[in-house]
């Protein structure tokens, strides 16, 4: 199986540059986790709803197009569950999750801190929170996979320009050390498991040419806990694919 995830800077761009379809068709996941949708479920139009050989799930936040948290899925789903239970988060459109049996698999957009102080202590919080839910799920003795877009960078290796980028929202000390506390809890950062090396990165500003010259953040992830480990058989990113600022990256499990 393939389990993917991708943050579409706006579905309805990706779909209108025939990017969204192209991928569906050349790489086939059998699960996909979409962030940043930035569509409501009345402006979705059959063709999102009903690709071909899926099953569809959304949520979006209150505020129009901003936001948003989409599912794909070859096998339906036992249950699916919008968000997770704190408003403070739900309302922003910013957590899905397709319970399979005998894995859950979330497709989350983290929060982005730079706006202002705020914002960067919603992100801190949203972590805290988030990651609370998953080990109660775990307690339950659950597995969780968890896709998305971190918005953090974690090591240096992460991102081209550590040293330039050492006092902006994305890679600050407090929001790296969160992705330290959850390897800590008992998660894998799925691609640095099977890749040590620089130079791989899954968002790029538009600006300077910067994904022409490969300047980029590896800021998009698949966690998993780390009993599922043994049933992940590769992880990878696909940074030709276009359509965004960020590209797919995914996982193929046993």
């Amino acid at each position: 199986m393939k389990l993917m995830s991708w943050n579409v800077n706006g579905i309805r761009a990706c779909y209108n540059k025939g990017a969204l379809f192209d991928f569906l068709n050349s790489e086939m996941p059998d699960i996909l986790g979409l962030q940043e949708t930035k569509i409501s479920e009345d402006q979705l139009t059959d063709e999102l709803m009903n690709p071909l050989g899926y099953h569809t799930i959304w949520h979006s936040g209150k505020k129009k197009g901003y936001s948003g948290v989409a599912i794909f899925t070859r096998k339906k789903p036992i249950s699916v569950s919008e968000g997770f239970g704190n408003s403070r988060y739900d309302d922003e459109g910013r957590v899905i999750s397709a319970d399979f049996g005998d894995f859950i698999f979330f497709s989350v957009y983290f929060p982005n801190g730079q706006k202002d102080e705020h914002r960067l202590a919603y992100k801190l919080d949203f972590y805290r929170d988030f990651f609370a839910h998953c080990n109660d799920l775990r307690d339950e003795g659950r597995t969780v996979i968890i896709a998305g877009d971190y918005n953090t960078a974690h090591k240096e290796i992460d991102l081209a320009r550590p040293k330039d980028n050492q006092d902006y929202s994305g890679f600050l000390p407090i929001e790296r050390e969160w992705l330290d506390r959850v390897i800590d809890m008992g998660y894998v950062d799925t691609f640095r498991h099977f890749e040590p090396g620089p130079n791989h990165y899954s968002w790029w500003t538009f600006r300077a040419g910067a994904r022409e010259r490969n300047v980029g953040w590896r800021i998009d992830y698949l966690f998993c806990n780390t009993d599922f480990l043994p049933r992940v058989k590769d992880a990878y990113i696909l940074p030709k694919v276009l359509g965004s600022d960020h590209c797919p990256v995914g996982i193929t499990i046993n």
